[in-house]
């Protein structure tokens, strides 16, 4: 068997005698892969636990039988991850009283973001690493401009990911920000809708329409928002403006879900589904534990109820209650 694979460039069928066809050897292939895995690990969170006030937060991402793939979490601790004292008092100097006072708002908060690109292959992990940076560093400015994350931020990634990738490409979101209390506000692009389980009824709790409200995917289809609209290619469709939500972890106890579609459409051989009812089942059981202490049971309820085909990710946000055990 030959160590060496025939490359082209431009991705088309080439005939023989090509000049665009490259051979490339398997064991540099390996190598370059084996690179690529060890960067992407670099944007993973460095601890999959956040706590703030009354709330604990735990979620990882998951990825069947491979290294990586295009599902992704970011958690912004901003009282941890940004020296928000030195930059409320330049935002006082400069006369920005409004940035200030935003800026001391968010230091009781928490932001996680749970990303999906499409697709299945690790490679997608590359698109994950675009979003990653791209974000972080539109946070930067977010905090500098207004004191805060704005939706304008994710109609600016939508119009750059529209612009720069494939037809076929695009990735599904949430994007949440939770405070000590138990308040948690998002915005939804094609993410399944987050779940609440309610430690007084010991069930799961209908979220009304109108707090779930949720958009195209990231990069879909153009923002009928952007400012460059007319220099661009026409779309048969425009994605309206992003919508925040609010829900409320009201009791202590109470348990709030985000997850991927891995996960949310997860299904045994049989054709039964993982959610609602196993998963609802598996919180009853959990439900006195940690944030982590639930994510695992829920982890391991989901192998044993079938083996993964989609990348899965679980973030567990939970209100914290008197006497629970990790």
């Amino acid at each position: 068997m030959s160590n060496e694979i025939v490359s082209r460039p431009n991705g088309s069928p080439s005939s023989a005698g090509n000049p665009e066809l490259r051979v490339v050897n398997t064991e540099t292939c390996c190598s370059e892969l084996e690179n690529f895995l060890r960067n992407i690990e670099l944007i993973h969170p460095r601890t999959p636990e956040v706590r703030i006030g009354e709330v604990e937060i735990y979620g990882r991402s998951v990825f069947p039988d491979r290294a990586s793939g295009g599902d992704h979490i970011i958690y912004l601790h901003f009282a941890e991850r940004y020296d928000l004292a030195r930059r409320i008092a330049s935002a006082r100097e400069a006369g920005r009283n409004d940035v200030a006072a935003k800026l001391t708002e968010i230091g009781g908060r928490v932001g996680v973001l749970v990303a999906d690109v499409s697709g299945h292959r690790s490679t997608d992990a590359l698109v994950a690493a675009m979003l990653h940076q791209a974000f972080l560093t539109g946070v930067l400015y977010e905090l500098e401009q207004f004191g805060e994350v704005t939706t304008g931020l994710f109609e600016i990634l939508n119009t750059r990911f529209h612009n720069s990738l494939s037809v076929e490409k695009y990735i599904t979101f949430v994007y949440g920000e939770v405070s000590a209390g138990g308040k948690f506000r998002f915005v939804s692009a094609g993410s399944p809708d987050p779940l609440i389980f309610s430690a007084e009824f010991d069930r799961f709790v209908p979220i009304t329409p109108d707090r779930l409200v949720s958009v195209y995917p990231l990069g879909m289809f153009p923002s009928e928002s952007d400012i460059d609209q007319t220099r661009n290619l026409e779309s048969f469709t425009y994605k309206p403006r992003y919508t925040v939500n609010e829900v409320n972890l009201m009791s202590p106890g109470d348990i709030l879900l985000l997850l991927t579609d891995g996960i949310a459409d997860h299904q045994h051989d049989t054709g039964r589904a993982f959610v609602p009812d196993t998963l609802e089942n598996t919180l009853r059981e959990a439900k006195h534990l940690s944030a982590k202490g639930i994510y695992e049971k829920v982890y391991n309820a989901a192998m044993s109820f079938s083996s993964p085909d989609d990348d899965m990710s679980i973030v567990v946000i939970k209100r914290a209650s008197a006497g629970r055990h990790g």
